[in-house]
C-alpha cells in the first residue's frame, strides 16, 4: 500500500509540480500563450513517463500499473464533475480555489491562470499529463508487444466513474456553451459604453453634433443653472447636442463632465433619483425602476422629445425577412429555437438579449406582456487581477443570431451594412411608418426629470427641447421629431 501511494505521489505529485515550472520557461522564450505554455510540457512530459513507467515492467506487473493510474484520472474525473455541479460550469466561481488545492502539484500553473482569468486550465492542466501518461503507456505496449493482465473488475469500477465524471463535466460545459458564449475582450470606454462617443462630446472640436441654423431662443450661460445631464448611450448624441446649442461655453465647461456625463441607463437613471443628474434621456423606465422611484418618494416627470423605432435585426444572409409579435414572443420565450420553424435554415436561433433594467431589455419585456424571456445568452469577461466575470453577452453577428435595439443606435451611431433590420407584422422601421406610428414598436424618447427639482431653468429647457429648435437637432441627429 506505501508502495502504491509513493508511486502516485511520485508520478502525480512531484512529476506535474515539476514540469508546471516549465510553463514559466517557455513564457520566456516568447510563447504567450497559457494554454499552450501550459499544456505542451505536461502533455510531452506525461507521454514520456508513461513510457518509461511501463517499459521495463513484466508483463504481470503491468495490469497493476494501469489500474493505479487509472486512480488519478477517476479522482480528477469525479472531482471535476463535482465542481462543475458547484459552479454550474463557470469557472470563475470561488469554489475552484478548493478544486486547485485537490490538485496542489499544478500550483505554478494555477497561480498564471488565475492572473489571467484562464479558468478552463483548472481541469486542462491535469487532464493533459494524465491523459498523456495513458498514451506513454499505449506507446510502450505496442513495442513491447505485450497486452497487461488486468483486474476486469477493480478496472470496470474505475472506467465506471470516470466516464461517469466527465460524462458529467461534458454535459454541464454543453448546457453552458449553449447560453454562455466567449467575450471578444473589448475595452467599454469607462466602464460603460459599447461603442465611440468621441463623435458626439462637445469637447471634440470635430464633432458630429447638428448646428442651428440660427443663435438658440434658448440659452443659460450661469454654469450653476445648467441642469446635470445624463441618459443611455442612445439618446447621448441627442442630449449632447442640446447642451451643446444651449449651454455658452460648454465645451470649456465640461472638459470634466460635470454637466454633461455618461453612465448609460442604469446607472443614470439611478443617478437621477439621488439627484446627482437634473434631467434623464432615455426610454421609459422599467417596471423596477420605476419600483424604485416609488420607494424612495420621488415622482418622476416624463417628457417625450422624439420618437425612435425599437428595431430586431439579424446577419444579412439570414433567410427571414419578417418577423410577427407573436414569433418575437416564441423566440425569446424559447418556444421557437430553430430558424427553419420561420421557413429559414435549419440553424439553431441564438437569440441575443440586453442587460436588465436597460432601456432596450425594458422594451422587450413590454412586447413580451405575460409571457415569460428566457434566461440570456451570457459572456466570460476578463476582471481585475485575472478574475473572471460573468454578464449577459453583447450581441454576436451570426448568420443564426437575432437581437435588437434602437433604430437609430444600429444605423445611425454604428452603421453598418452587416445588419438586416426586419419588418414585424410586415411594416418596415422606416421613418414615415416610425412618425406615423404604423410601425409597431415605434417608441418615444424620454427627457425625465423629477417634480420636486428645485432647478428654474428646467421647465423653459423642456419647452425648447420640444419646440422648433429642439426638434430640428432630434431630426438632424437621427430620430424622428414629435408630430
Amino acid at each position: 500500500m506505501l508502495k502504491r501511494a509513493g508511486a502516485i505521489l511520485l508520478y502525480f505529485g512531484f512529476f506535474p509540480f515539476a514540469l508546471s515550472f516549465l510553463t514559466f520557461a517557455l513564457m520566456s522564450i516568447g510563447i504567450e500563450n497559457l494554454m499552450l505554455a501550459s499544456v505542451l510540457p505536461l502533455a510531452i512530459g506525461g507521454c514520456l513517463i508513461g513510457y518509461k513507467s511501463i517499459k521495463s515492467l513484466r508483463d504481470q506487473d503491468m495490469g497493476e500499473r494501469w489500474l493505479l493510474f487509472c486512480v488519478p484520472l477517476a479522482y480528477t474525473a469525479i472531482l471535476w464533475a463535482i465542481f462543475m455541479l458547484v459552479s454550474s460550469g463557470f469557472y470563475g466561481d470561488d469554489v475552484w480555489f478548493i478544486f486547485a488545492i485537490t490538485h496542489i502539484a499544478y500550483a505554478p500553473i494555477y497561480f498564471m491562470s488565475s492572473l489571467m482569468g484562464i479558468g478552463l486550465l483548472f481541469i486542462w492542466a491535469p487532464l493533459a499529463f494524465e491523459l498523456a501518461i495513458f498514451l506513454g503507456m499505449i506507446a510502450a505496449m505496442i513495442i513491447k508487444k505485450e497486452r497487461p493482465l488486468l483486474k476486469m473488475r477493480s478496472m470496470i469500477t474505475v472506467l465506471v466513474l470516470i466516464v461517469l465524471g466527465f460524462g458529467t463535466g461534458a454535459t454541464i460545459q454543453w448546457q453552458r456553451n449553449q447560453t454562455v458564449l466567449p467575450s471578444y475582450g473589448f475595452d467599454y470606454g469607462g466602464g460603460y459604453s459599447s461603442t465611440d462617443l468621441y463623435p458626439y462630446d462637445v469637447t471634440n472640436p470635430n464633432n458630429q453634433l447638428p448646428k442651428l441654423d440660427s443663435p438658440s431662443t434658448f440659452t443659460i450661460s450661469n454654469p450653476s443653472d445648467m441642469p446635470v445631464l445624463d441618459g443611455a448611450e442612445a439618446a447621448f448624441p441627442v442630449y449632447s447636442a442640446f447642451a451643446n446649442a444651449v449651454y455658452e461655453n460648454i465645451a470649456n465647461i465640461n472638459v470634466n463632465h460635470e454637466k454633461l456625463s455618461f453612465t448609460n441607463t442604469i446607472y443614470s437613471y439611478e443617478r437621477l433619483l439621488s439627484g446627482k443628474v437634473d434631467i434623464y434621456f432615455g426610454a421609459e423606465p422599467s417596471v423596477e425602476q420605476q419600483e424604485m422611484a416609488k420607494r424612495q418618494g420621488k415622482e418622476i416627470v416624463m417628457t417625450p422629445i422624439g420618437k425612435e423605432a425599437f428595431v430586431f435585426f439579424v446577419n444579412p444572409d439570414n433567410q427571414v425577412n419578417r418577423l410577427t409579435v407573436k414569433e418575437i414572443q416564441a423566440i425569446y420565450s424559447g418556444k421557437i429555437k430553430n430558424w427553419s420553424e420561420l421557413n429559414g435554415k435549419n440553424e439553431r436561433i441564438i437569440a441575443f438579449q440586453r442587460p436588465k433594467n436597460s432601456g432596450s431589455q425594458t422594451l422587450l419585456e413590454k412586447i413580451m406582456g405575460d409571457t415569460p424571456i428566457m434566461n440570456p445568452l451570457k459572456e466570460e469577461v476578463p476582471a481585475g487581477m485575472g478574475g473572471i466575470l460573468e454578464q449577459v453577452a453583447d450581441y454576436r453577428n451570426y448568420e443564426n443570431s437575432i437581437g435588437f435595439s434602437f433604430r437609430f443606435f444600429a444605423t445611425g451611431m454604428n452603421p453598418t451594412s452587416d445588419i438586416k433590420l426586419l419588418a414585424i407584422d410586415g411594416v418596415e422601421p422606416s421613418p414615415e411608418n416610425i412618425s406615423t406610428e404604423k410601425y409597431p414598436f415605434t417608441a418615444s424618447l424620454y427627457a425625465i426629470t423629477l417634480k420636486d427639482t428645485q432647478n428654474p431653468t428646467i421647465k423653459p429647457f423642456l419647452e425648447w427641447m420640444t419646440g422648433p429648435q429642439g426638434q430640428q437637432i432630434v431630426e438632424e441627429v437621427g430620430y424622428i421629431k414629435l408630430q
